[in-house]
């Protein structure tokens, strides 16, 4: 079976059984029919508005079927969808929008859109408007996401494959057999591949509209779900569920959990290969960018604690980020990819330049190393590090320490100015419950050389971490700056 356009492999599989159920998000449930059909009606009001095949159109929509609903529609005309979040400060969203240059924004009123074409959140096409199938289109670009808020002005990432569909190559990754739970918000490269992923291979997908510990348990159970992919995060409340709760829960249906997005603290991967098997966990590595990335099993990193995996496409290695030399094994320094086709293969950046060697290497900014084995482990970005009176202390470490305390909800380390040291290393965190400083900083003493032992705490009301499991730490270090910096 050759491969077909987004649009089209909708079409079959409607035609195959329009009964089954292709999403359920919250309460709601839409057939793969009733997809085909709504999708159809909502493209030929885009076409009305003037979206044709190439053009980007933004999504300011929460996880909804709504979304989901305007992402096909975008499809069926060639057009490349590009969802962001509904939440983001209207400044954000708009700088976002400006870089997209869309031909038409869905979610926003004409007060709000800048004068663009748009479609409010919630519209719904008149009775007028035919569903029939339209004439088959192959979007260019599957999507255009953003990145790069959270270090300046905004990117996007536009990867270079066409919307199309191989029934032969299912997705490693995102290949259910019965249904697939996406946890995540739409506007992210993970949840947005296991939602649709699921759907082109034949199975449900269950969004959804907002992540909660305990309702994750219960629709994996309700559902019988086989195939999730959660960020450490999210692994993280649901393992800080009382017990009674969590075993409560039938979760025999799991064959395939996954974890990215961020460093998996190694006691809490451990804790759930305990807890689900080693043969249902797994952890991969990969920037959007889709420059390369890595894959292990649970059973694997049973052998390699820590690790994220060998490379399961592109090339991977570490060089020296002063010299550019390649790092002996256990030596940490930049992760640089190459596409297994070639430099500038896989995607193409919006509002940006790569990161590019001459010699076609890439990076994002990820630190790592390899094992004698070429098994790669993370530290954190470049640009996170704090150095300590001449020693490097890497956020995440420290953060995966201060969160194996069950008081620590979540948390944000940083580096701010001192004058002994150069930096010291300043904790964020929220809390579930009450714990002194003095608890907190013995009990990361016990687990870290002292030099990494946060300085100073400072205690917040608010999640550090998004939907996601992304945290803005130079936006909290800027917050934390005297005024004009340093």
């Amino acid at each position: 079976m050759a491969p077909v356009s987004y649009g089209e492999r909708l079409r079959r599989l409607a035609g195959e059984d329009p009964e089954a159920t292709a999403f359920v998000c919250g309460e709601a449930t839409l057939s793969r029919d009733a997809l085909e059909r709504a999708s159809n009606r909502l493209a030929r009001v885009f076409a009305e508005r003037g979206v044709a095949t190439g053009d980007s159109v933004t999504l300011a929509l929460p996880n909804s079927l709504e979304l989901l609903v305007a992402t096909m529609a975008a499809w069926k005309l060639g057009a490349v969808p590009n969802p962001v979040s509904a939440r983001l400060p209207a400044s954000e969203r708009d700088a976002i929008v400006a870089r997209a240059d869309p031909a038409l924004v869905v979610g926003l009123r004409r007060e709000a859109a800048a004068g663009r074409a748009c479609l409010p959140a919630g519209y719904t096409p008149g009775p007028s408007v035919s569903d029939a199938p339209l004439p088959d289109a192959t979007p260019p670009h599957e999507r255009a996401l953003a990145t790069g808020g959270s270090s300046g002005a905004p990117k996007l990432i536009v990867p270079a494959n066409p919307g199309v569909y191989d029934p032969e190559r299912p997705s490693r990754i995102f290949h259910a057999s019965r249904a697939a739970l996406v946890p995540g918000p739409l506007c992210h490269a993970v949840p947005f591949s296991a939602a649709w992923q699921a759907l082109f291979g034949g199975a449900r997908a269950v969004v959804m509209p907002r992540f909660d510990a305990a309702e994750c348990l219960r629709l994996i159970e309700a559902h019988r779900v086989d195939r999730v992919c959660f960020v450490p995060t999210m692994m993280l409340r649901i393992w800080r569920l009382p017990e009674a709760e969590r075993r409560a829960r039938d979760l025999s249906s799991l064959t395939f959990v996954m974890t990215g997005g961020a460093p998996c603290p190694a006691w809490l991967m451990r804790a759930w290969i305990e807890w689900l098997g080693p043969d249902v966990l797994h952890e991969a590595f990969g920037p959007s960018e889709r420059i390369g990335g890595t894959f292990i099993s649970g059973r694997e990193w049973l052998a390699h604690p820590g690790s994220v995996g060998r490379p399961s496409h592109g090339r991977l290695k570490i060089l020296d980020p002063e010299t550019g030399a390649e790092c002996a094994p256990h030596v940490l320094g930049e992760i640089f990819m190459l596409p297994d086709a070639g430099p500038g293969t896989s995607y193409r950046y919006v509002g940006a330049s790569p990161q590019r060697r001459e010699d076609g290497w890439e990076t994002v900014g990820d630190m790592g190393w390899l094992d004698a084995d070429g098994y790669l482990y993370l530290g954190d970005r470049r640009a996170d590090m704090i150095l300590v009176g001449g020693r490097n202390v890497y956020p995440a470490e420290v953060e995966a320490a201060l969160e194996e305390h069950p008081a620590v909800r979540s948390c944000a380390v940083i580096g701010l100015p001192e004058d002994e040291l150069g930096s010291r290393v300043h904790a964020v965190i929220e809390l579930s419950e009450s714990v002194s400083e003095e608890a907190l900083r013995g009990h990361v003493a016990e687990r870290l050389v002292a030099y990494k032992v946060p300085r100073s705490f400072e205690f917040v009301d608010d999640p550090l971490r998004d939907d996601a499991g992304k945290v803005r730490r130079s936006s909290l270090r800027a917050e934390r700056l005297p005024r004009g910096g340093i």
